[in-house]
């Protein structure tokens, strides 16, 4: 029998010859071959590979022997076909050993198969006998672990049982224990209270514990329990109502044990208080400790507490003196703030420091450290700092305040600003340090109580003095500089005098400022919004109640220049009769009117101007900063800003009255200066064949440099409506004027052309007021002038255009002249019925 005995490489292989598998045994494949990693590829491998390699060598053989043409196929040699013919072995000869060999292969796999199904059924019913006894014992071992789990439940049980016995007994064994402990110091609380009871007013029979300084901790116990004792039992004595003389003596026998108790208390903790004082000096903390947690159980240790701090050198008379003269400085001199700031800033931060530096000693000594700094912080808000506060804010009267020479009431308000100020950071610090339970923001504003509860009414008051002191020193300013310009004329020294005291934007900026210092202190003195905002709008409302009155009195004055002008203006004019030597006089007179009128003019235009500038401010600084502090509060917003309307509506009616002053002086110099410079000539020129004159008169020209002169700064100074309606009613009452003028004179064609470029001229001027109403009228001026030009036949289609301006065209027809050679009137007559 041939075996696999033989391995290539790792691989089992069969060894045998083609030209003896005949002869040699069969293949024997066995179980084992199929363990481990099988192949199938591996296996066939092993079978074929002694066979194959014979045939493929022959093929080999038989490939050598033809020789390759050159387009790839073999060259059969001669004798090729002989050697073909003589071929009698078939093309594959391993066939049949394969053939074989993959039978007795196949069959020896059947035959494994079935010893392996053999096998595994074997293997079946081994598992399955298994598994029928596992089953089995597993359900006896089931019913064993509920017997112990019966058995376990029982002994839980027991021992429960037993356990809550054993505690009752425990407990029981442990309130006998407790009460014959109670019981033994009951029995020694009486023996000591009977020594307390049986000799009133002696303590000298005392037994040693009350006596002995190194058992001072357990008879200060001892006493406070007995205390405690009596006086408990004297209260229930006092509410039975006693029927026995027992209890009476009873009574009485425990008030002398209390009275000799209380003796005894006080002696001890005063004997302990000199022991601490004494241990406080040397600076033996343990000493004091002890001292300290002794004394702890009188009053829980309050005497100790108030003791340490009442000896602490912070509060000695000497040093709060010395705060007064560090804050205060010189005695008698005005204090400023900013010094008074610094020194409370130093003492302040040497108190916080002295505190910190105190917090370390009462934490290493007293039992409870925080009720100690509540005691310690209390007393340096509640003594040190305000006697200081007591001497640096002095309530000034407000019925008689102190003069500005003397730092007025802002000083008091701002040494109170300050000194609150610093105050909350002292009590922030000293918050941070450690103060306890102690409220100490609630305690640092009751310090200013007295001075908050009516403080709006000194920031007012204050207000009110700082605006009477400014208007004081502007009125000392004006008079001076009167008096420094000499001995000169009437109206030049008005000028000068209202110049003097002119609108200031300065001023008004300095109300702003006064007014913003005092809302920084409505907002430092004031916690709540609501009462934020009722502050804030009365202090605004000071600010609105000076500037207006300031503004409008400065109109007023800047008016009254205007009307000593006008009435200089009345006063120089003449009647036709008079003689040229006092016409000379009353012309330069005039003049000197004239530019008093102009001054005046000027210097109103510079009081409107800052007016508006004066306002502008106030409504900046009532948007910026007051707005947001009314919001909280409805109302208040829309309320200040009627009030403000309100405050500016005297500004606006002065401004309003001067404005109509300035055209009425203008308009009066206008007039002056078309009277004196107007000729008759000037519109009814010679027809003496020279070229007419195309430039406009020396009036109008003269009127249109005045214009210009004074309105440029009107330009400037009014803004918005205010200058379209100021520069509209110029123009209006120009347009009149100029036709009351030429009423007055007789026009030729010549005339009527030199007319139109006045007109022309006029209008270009009045084209810079941006008023369409006044460009209007000066454009039907133009059209009216052509009544000068044209034929008299050409008067009747002159206004087809324009029917509205033929009552005026009518007056200027008139002044033709030739309406009368030229029977003008009855032409009119007939063409302008309506008209006539």
């Amino acid at each position: 029998m041939y075996k696999m005995r033989e391995t290539r490489d790792g691989v089992r292989v069969d060894k045998f010859s083609s030209s003896a598998s005949a002869d040699s045994d069969p293949l024997v494949l066995d179980i084992d071959d199929f363990k481990g990693e099988f192949s199938f590829d591996g296996l066939f491998g092993n079978l074929v590979n002694e066979i194959l390699p014979s045939y493929q060598e022959e093929e080999s053989d038989a490939a050598e022997g033809h020789d390759a043409l050159p387009n790839g196929n073999l060259r059969t040699p001669p004798d090729a076909g002989k050697s073909a013919q003589g071929m009698s072995s078939p093309l594959f000869p391993e066939v049949d050993d394969l053939l074989s060999l993959f039978k007795n292969s196949c069959k020896q796999l059947v035959d494994l198969r079935k010893q392996i199904d053999g096998k595994l059924n074997n293997l079946k019913k081994e598992v399955a006998v298994q598994d029928t006894t596992h089953r089995k014992t597993l359900s006896e071992l089931e019913k064993g672990v509920d017997g112990l789990f019966d058995s376990f439940a029982r002994l839980d049980l027991r021992i429960s049982s037993v356990g809550q016995t054993a505690a009752k007994i425990g407990d029981h064994l442990q309130s006998a224990d407790a009460q014959r402990e109670v019981a033994s110091q009951t029995i020694e609380l009486i023996k000591y209270l009977m020594e307390f009871n049986s000799s009133p007013g002696d303590l000298m029979e005392l037994s040693p514990l009350f006596s002995d300084d190194s058992r001072v901790a357990e008879a200060a116990s001892i006493a406070q329990k007995l205390r405690s004792f009596a006086e408990d039992d004297i209260g229930r004595q006092s509410m039975t109502i006693s029927s026995g003389v027992g209890n009476a003596t009873a009574s009485r026998g425990l008030e002398v044990a209390v009275a000799n108790l209380q003796e005894y208390c006080n002696e001890l903790e005063n004997r302990l208080l000199a022991r601490f004082d004494a241990a406080s000096q040397k600076r033996e903390l343990s000493t004091m400790r002890e001292c300290a947690k002794i004394l702890s159980q009188f009053n829980r240790g309050t005497s100790a507490m108030q003791h340490y701090v009442g000896l602490c050198p912070m509060f000695d008379v000497e040093v709060m003196n010395a705060d007064a003269e560090l804050v205060l400085g010189d005695q008698g001199a005005q204090p400023s703030p900013s010094n008074v700031a610094r020194g409370l800033s130093s003492i302040f931060k040497e108190i916080t420091e002295t505190v910190r530096k105190e917090a370390a000693t009462i934490a290493a000594v007293f039992p409870s450290p925080n009720d100690v700094m509540s005691i310690l912080v209390q007393r340096v808000l509640e003594d040190r700092v305000p006697k200081l506060l007591e001497k640096l804010l002095l309530k000034p009267s407000l019925v008689s305040a102190p003069p500005m020479e003397e730092g007025g009431l802002i000083l008091y308000l701002r040494l109170l600003a300050v000194a609150y100020e610093k105050t909350q950071e002292l009590a922030r610090d000293l918050r941070g340090v450690g103060c306890g339970d102690l409220d100490v923001e609630g305690l640092t504003e009751s310090l200013f109580l007295p001075h908050k509860d009516i403080y709006i009414e000194y920031e007012q008051a204050s207000l009110r003095q700082l605006y009477k002191a400014k208007m004081e020193e502007l009125r000392t300013e004006g008079q001076q500089s009167s008096e420094s310009s000499g001995t000169i004329g009437r109206s030049k020294g008005a000028s000068m005098a209202s110049s003097h005291q002119q609108i200031s934007v300065t001023v008004v900026t300095e109300f702003v400022r006064w007014n913003e210092e005092a809302v920084s202190r409505c907002t430092l003195f004031s916690s709540q919004p609501a009462a934020v905002a009722a502050n804030v709008r009365a202090v605004f409302t000071c600010l609105l109640d000076q500037v207006s009155i300031y503004i409008t009195e400065g109109l007023e004055r800047a008016r009254d220049s205007l009307t000593e002008a006008a009435a200089l203006r009345e006063r120089f004019v003449l009647g036709t009769s008079v003689s040229r030597r006092v016409a000379a006089a009353a012309a330069s007179a005039a003049e000197a009117a004239a530019a008093a009128g102009e001054s005046s003019f000027r210097s109103f235009m510079v009081a409107v101007q800052r007016c508006g500038s004066s306002v502008a401010i106030v409504q900046q600084y009532f948007a910026n900063s007051i707005s947001r502090l009314l919001l909280p509060v409805d109302g208040a917003h829309a309320a200040s800003c009627e009030e403000m309307a309100t405050a500016m509506s005297s500004a606006e009616g002065a401004a309003y009255k001067g404005l109509q002053q300035c055209i009425e002086t203008v308009m009066a110099e206008v007039e002056r200066i078309l009277s004196t410079e107007q000729k008759a000539t000037d519109y009814r020129s010679p027809d003496d064949g020279i070229a007419p004159d195309h430039r406009p008169t020396q009036a109008c020209s003269k009127v249109v440099a005045y214009l210009s002169r004074v309105l440029e700064l009107a330009f400037t100074a009014l803004e918005g409506l205010n200058k379209q309606a100021f520069l509209t009613e110029l123009g209006n009452r120009l347009h009149k004027g100029l036709l009351n003028h030429w009423q007055k004179f007789t026009f030729n064609a010549s005339g009527g052309l030199r007319l139109k470029r006045d007109i022309t001229e006029y209008g270009e001027f009045v084209r810079s007021f941006n008023a369409p109403s006044v460009d209007e009228k000066f454009e039907q001026l133009g059209i009216m002038a052509n009544v000068f030009i044209v034929a008299p036949e050409s008067l009747s289609t002159l206004f087809e255009g324009t029917p509205s301006i033929r009552k005026d065209a009518q007056r200027f027809i008139q002044l033709r002249e030739d309406y009368k050679s030229a029977k003008l009137a009855a032409r009119l007559s007939s063409l302008w019925p309506s008209s006539s």
